[in-house]
């Protein structure tokens, strides 16, 4: 709800009302309500017919985001579903748009996902060419994989539980991809 649409209800007045006691047309105040930010003459005029301070109108009040928590864990949790690089964001990038949970914690998993997909990759694919470079097992590469198999089932229990207790996720980046 807009600042100056709460002030104008706490005193019980209509759009009309508070047109003809501050000299503001209808469209006005219908205008400001929607979203648009008041200057000037309209508003001093305003606050005085309100009788409060202009800071006051120009106030934004932010609604406090929530969050289907249990969605989320759910699409933290589809990820374990593909342990192939890349595979591990698919389903959940489908599930956050079919559920409509488009959200600054949900574009972080699916960032962390891409990201441990892209270094798991670069991994395996060093982890080969060590193995010729140094003459060392056969099994290296297979090892490497399930190295990285395994902090990736980390970093999603760790994160999920996380999200259970704190609601926020435990491992996080200080940028999103999508």
């Amino acid at each position: 709800m807009n600042k100056l649409q709460a002030l104008r209800e706490q005193i019980h007045l209509t759009q009309e009302e508070l047109a003809a006691t501050s000299g503001i047309s209808v469209r006005t105040i219908q205008r400001i309500e929607a979203g648009a930010v008041p200057k000037g003459h309209t508003l001093k005029s305003l606050a005085n017919a309100l009788g409060v301070n202009e800071a006051v109108i120009l106030e934004t009040t932010k609604a406090k985001q929530t969050y289907d928590f249990t969605l989320i864990k759910l699409i933290n949790l589809s990820t374990l579903l593909f342990f192939i690089p890349f595979g591990n964001t698919v389903i959940p990038l489908l599930i956050m748009f079919l559920k409509k949970q488009i959200n600054p914690i949900t574009k972080q998993l699916i960032s962390i996902q891409f990201i441990w997909g892209l270094l798991t990759v670069v991994l395996v694919l060093l982890s080969a060419f060590v193995k010729k470079w140094f003459e060392i097992s056969s099994q290296l590469t297979v090892v490497v994989m399930l190295i990285c198999l395994l902090v990736n089932l980390f970093i999603i229990i760790r994160n999920t539980i996380s999200l259970d207790k704190q609601q926020q996720l435990y491992f996080k980046l200080s940028f999103s991809i999508l």
